[in-house]
Formats: structure tokens, C-alpha cells, sequence
């Protein structure tokens, strides 16, 4: 395993252009206009409760959902989604009850699908292009967020959602990892629980392996460049939280 000497993640920015699109494109975009607009104060304030208890005491229940996790059972089985897709629905619906003005069907259908496109690309290069270096960089971050958009429209209308329903579950799976704006409420919600299953130990686990790093190390990245990442306050309430308990519970400050 890599020494916490070597496992700083690399920020070079001088990518080749070609992976990523320049940042002001998103920020320009008018969807991001005028949700930065209609929502000046961030983190975005919680109208409803907020729940920073760990998230294995509330797992999702949405049966109605069942169908569509049914039809995606081999995109689960890619990159570990079977545990990151349900830990992440669930972090989602606690948001949907902080901000219960969003489209909530639509948070939880977009969360469900949103990592489905890794089972459609290249594995080898998973790990290899998608967890090193400038990763958000990394083509096949938008390689799996187009084949991620590929499944909802293969799979969504034949369970009976509307044409204008699987658009905007589209333009929020599109550009999740790779856009550095949001354009909605929704699309903020569904960032933030994406994120917040890091915070997990569960998500620790999995991910510290991910991007070659020991947990105290992961660790400290998490509260460093994901916790200024979160759009919600709850959001960030949770993440704090979760992060606390799980340094605690892996004794990050005493193996290091």
C-alpha cells in the first residue's frame, strides 16, 4: 500500500483541454444563473428537519423504486454501486426531507442512476484514469456520465415515466462529477448525497481503496476538499457528523 508520503492526490491542472470542459462554460450556463440567483446563500439553508444521525439507522424504503433498481442489477455490480448507489438514496432522501420544496421523485431517481454508466465503460480504466491524478479531468469521468444518461433512457420509459421526467434525470447524471456547478435544487441535492457516502465508513472503506490511500489520509482529504464542496447546509451538518464518528471509530489520529 502507498505511504502517506505518496498518496497526495495530484491537483496539476494543465490537463489536455480535451477532458474537460473550461469551468466559466458551466458557470455561464444560464440553468446555473439563475439558480445561483434564486438561491444567493450557501450553503443552502434547510427548510425542513435535518438528520446528522448515522445513516445505517435509516436506510431508503422506497419501494417504488424497486422496479428500476430490478432493471439495473448488472449496472450495480460495477464498481461497487451495489453499496454506494443504496448508502447514497438513502443520504438523499434525508435531504429531500431537509428541502421538501424539491421534486423528490426526482432526486431519488437520479441518485439511483446516477453511477450506473461504469458498467458501460472501460474497467481497466476505473481505477487507472478515474481515481488518479486531476480525476475530474479524467475522460472517463464523462464517459460514464454519458453512458450512465444511455441507461435512464433505456430504462425509464418502459417503466412508464415521461419523455420530459427522464430529461431531467438526464441533465442531472450528466455533468455530476465533472460540472462544478448546479443548475437546480435537485441537481444540488443529488450532488451533495453523492458526496456524502464518503463520509460513511462504509464509504471510507471503499473509497480509501479507490484512490490508494490509508483511511487517516482519506480522511483528512474528505474535510479538506469534499466538505467545502457541499451546496446544503444539511448537507454539510451530515458530512460533518459522519466524519467525525467515522475518525473516531478508525482511530485516524492514532493510525497515521
Amino acid at each position: 500500500m502507498s505511504t502517506p508520503e505518496t498518496q497526495t492526490p495530484d491537483t496539476d491542472t494543465d490537463a489536455p483541454a480535451t477532458t474537460r470542459a473550461e469551468p466559466t462554460a458551466y458557470a455561464d450556463d444560464p440553468r446555473a444563473v439563475a439558480f445561483a440567483a434564486d438561491h444567493p446563500v450557501r450553503p443552502l439553508p434547510a427548510t425542513g428537519t435535518v438528520d446528522t444521525t448515522p445513516i445505517s439507522t435509516t436506510p431508503a424504503a422506497v419501494g417504488e423504486l424497486d422496479d428500476i433498481w430490478q432493471a439495473v442489477v448488472r449496472e450495480t455490480r460495477s464498481r461497487n454501486n451495489d453499496i454506494h448507489l443504496p448508502i447514497s438514496l438513502a443520504f438523499a432522501e434525508r435531504l429531500c426531507r431537509a428541502y421538501p420544496e424539491a421534486d423528490a421523485q426526482l432526486v431519488r431517481v437520479a441518485v439511483l442512476l446516477h453511477d450506473t454508466g461504469w458498467a458501460h465503460v472501460d474497467e481497466g480504466r476505473i481505477l487507472s484514469e478515474g481515481f488518479t491524478g486531476d480525476w475530474r479531468k479524467a475522460a472517463i469521468r464523462y464517459e460514464h456520465e454519458s453512458e450512465g444518461c444511455k441507461v435512464a433512457r433505456r430504462v425509464l420509459p418502459g417503466l412508464g415515466y415521461a419523455a420530459e421526467f427522464v430529461d431531467r434525470v438526464c441533465e442531472i447524471i450528466d455533468g455530476h462529477d465533472t460540472r462544478h456547478v448546479a443548475y437546480s435544487l435537485e441537481d444540488a441535492l443529488v450532488r451533495d448525497a453523492d458526496r456524502l457516502w464518503r463520509f460513511d465508513h462504509a464509504g471510507i472503506a471503499l473509497a480509501s481503496t479507490w484512490f490508494g490511500m490509508t483511511p487517516d489520509v482519506y480522511t483528512d482529504r474528505l474535510g479538506v476538499e469534499i466538505i467545502p464542496e457541499l451546496i446544503t447546509e444539511a448537507a454539510l451538518a451530515m458530512g460533518t457528523a459522519d466524519l467525525e464518528r467515522s475518525r473516531a471509530l478508525l482511530k485516524t489520529g492514532v493510525i497515521r
